[in-house]
């Protein structure tokens, strides 16, 4: 299994689309960075604009925690494409090259075969989120430096250096997570066509419309919005409150979780009854 798992990862890291997702994350990281090192005091001003006639603000708070928190949340939502443009293509992708009659004549099962390009495709999603964290959280304590880490919700909350990097491990493992559903109905979309556009474009097509019903006040749509997988998609942002609501996260992982657990049951089954022909 070590060893399809590695021909998997080598199949991925051999095309160039793969690249273009890390490729992505770092300039636009770079992009925000630099723009929050001109402008970020007004930045700043304006997120305290309304609490300056309460509160004196000391100290470096427009730091590489702050910055890397910013990012999160910009660019967050965004990655479920860049993970697409991958995930979606490794079953789809065997099929429109007319491989996978070759790769079955191994001494391999379907499930096997099937098993090694969902690790894969796990690894893959890992190492994006893992480049996310180190690029913004690196670059942006080698720009900013380091301080509290001052966020500004429903209400005011500092936190102390100390009490910053374990959220922050915590927050990108639940990011994790969520990439993960996205991994996962890739691949059961995938298993559907024999090309890869077609599992890249149904993905974000569900996350746009899931996305819009979690957005329209209507009593019907609001009541199946718990049940929406992309209305955990920021629930890192959990680990940033204080206490933390654990009623919520755990809501938040377990429907991640079961969404993951569906469309994966689903794509093995799909893939155990496909009629493979090429």
């Amino acid at each position: 299994m070590i060893d399809l798992v590695r021909i998997e990862l080598y199949k991925i890291f051999k095309k160039w689309r793969t690249y273009i997702g890390f490729l992505a994350i770092a300039v636009i990281v770079l992009v925000i960075e630099i723009a929050l090192l001109v402008e970020g005091e007004n930045y700043l001003r304006f997120l305290t604009r309304n609490l300056e006639s309460i509160f004196v603000f000391e100290g470096n708070f427009l730091n590489g925690y702050l910055i890397s928190f910013i990012v999160m949340g910009a660019i967050g939502i965004h990655i479920p494409f860049l993970i697409t443009l991958v995930a979606g293509d490794l079953l789809a992708g065997e099929a429109t090259a007319g491989t996978y009659r070759m790769l079955l004549t191994r001494p391999i099962t379907r499930m096997q075969l099937l098993s090694a390009k969902v690790m894969a495709g796990t690894i893959y999603t890992i190492l994006m989120v893992l480049f996310l964290a180190v690029v913004s959280l690196g670059l942006g304590v080698i720009l900013f430096g380091t301080g509290e880490l001052i966020v500004i919700t429903d209400v005011l909350i500092i936190f102390a250096r100390e009490d910053i990097l374990w959220r922050f491990m915590i927050a990108y493992g639940i990011a994790t997570l969520s990439m993960m559903v996205v991994t996962s109905m890739a691949f059961f979309f995938s298993s559907l066509v024999e090309n890869a556009i077609g599992p890249i474009v149904s993905t974000m097509a569900v996350i746009i419309v899931f996305y819009i019903l979690s957005a329209i006040d209507i009593e019907l749509l609001q009541n199946i919005k718990p049940y929406l997988f992309t209305t955990y998609m920021q629930s890192w942002r959990v680990i940033f409150t204080t206490p933390v609501e654990m009623s919520e996260l755990y809501q938040a992982v377990g429907v991640l979780s079961l969404h993951i657990v569906l469309f994966l049951s689903l794509t093995f089954y799909l893939f155990s009854k496909k009629d493979i022909t090429s």
